[in-house]
């Protein structure tokens, strides 16, 4: 017995050592690095991009856009409709995507979600949602099927129905207002929706990973 513990401390020291060494400079949190999520069939790992000199590229470099269309959104979009931030958002993904009571919703059109959306997120855009947009009966029945409510005869029943988040590009994008709007007026619980309003914006501009469909 005696002869084994310096092997044990050996062993023990570099077990502390590696996991030192694996540690990531830029984490989500000081207690969380990075996180699994379920993407489609795969789980998908997200985290902040390391290098310090990164910077946002592309369309979400802007500042400035032609308002109307792209005009600041309020803190509250909906009565009763929570509006979180993006670390809510990593603990949304982290609890209720891995334990499917949950979806994360990109209400971007699909021209926006195949430019990359974030990892967890399916596509059910606004105009899948509101019928002034372009939706039929259809696509609204699939829509809400697709998060959990049951039809009983011409009433929707939202017992069951998911807790949704839903986003769009940022804090200047109206498609995710629009969508929440949209299912308010078709009855569905404000306390099982939240709105993460910084969108991809944010998303990108605190260096985490998004994933092309």
């Amino acid at each position: 017995m005696i002869l084994l513990m310096p092997r044990i401390i050996f062993v023990t020291i570099l077990v502390a050592m590696s996991s030192q060494s694996f540690a990531l400079d830029v984490a989500i949190a000081n207690s969380i690095e990075s996180i699994m999520v379920p993407h489609g069939d795969k789980m998908i790992r997200v985290q902040r991009n390391q290098n310090n000199k990164a910077v946002i590229q592309g369309d979400f470099a802007k500042t400035s856009r032609n308002c109307p269309p792209f005009c600041i959104q309020p803190i509250i979009v909906g009565e009763g409709v929570k509006t979180i931030g993006t670390l809510e958002l990593i603990y949304f993904m982290n609890d209720h995507l891995k334990d499917k009571s949950g979806l994360l919703i990109d209400a971007r059109t699909s021209k926006w979600f195949n430019k990359g959306t974030i990892p967890g997120s399916i596509n059910v855009p606004y105009t899948s949602l509101k019928a002034s947009a372009g939706a039929d009966e259809f696509a609204i029945e699939d829509s809400l099927i697709l998060f959990g409510a049951e039809k009983a005869d011409e009433e929707w029943d939202f017992f069951d129905a998911k807790t949704l988040v839903l986003w769009c590009n940022g804090p200047w994008c109206g498609q995710s207002p629009e969508a929440i709007r949209a299912l308010l007026d078709l009855g569905y619980p404000a306390e099982k929706i939240r709105y993460f309003r910084g969108g991809m914006q944010s998303w990108l501009m605190l260096g985490f990973n998004v994933i092309k469909p």
